[in-house]
């Protein structure tokens, strides 16, 4: 009978003041700073296992886990994050030329 493997659910998510324990020991792990700013997390089962800046990008990871995968989630959901505010402004200054042809 073959084996089936599956990889871990990763959770995607913005970091709340409850992590601070968690972030902390991560970059202690990392021999890192703490990153600046609002954060997004990477969950693997009940630990965080990286965590993402969204003000520069700064990464904290567990060096003992495998996170290069859950480090690229990391950078397209920040991603996603920054296009957003652009997508809605290109949307408000169309509507607001077609408000003015009318007009």
């Amino acid at each position: 009978m073959p084996t089936i493997t599956t990889a871990p659910s990763v959770l995607i998510r913005a970091a709340r003041g409850s992590d601070g324990p968690a972030l902390n020991r991560l970059a202690v792990l990392d021999s890192a700073e703490m990153p600046a700013g609002d954060l997004l997390v990477a969950e693997v089962g009940d630990a965080i296992v990286a965590a993402r800046s969204l003000a520069d990008g700064t990464v904290i990871a567990d060096p003992f886990s495998r996170t290069s995968d859950v480090l690229a989630l990391l950078e397209v959901h920040a991603a996603t994050l920054r296009a957003r505010p652009r997508r809605l402004q290109r949307r408000l200054t169309h509507r607001l030329r077609m408000a003015a042809h009318t007009a």
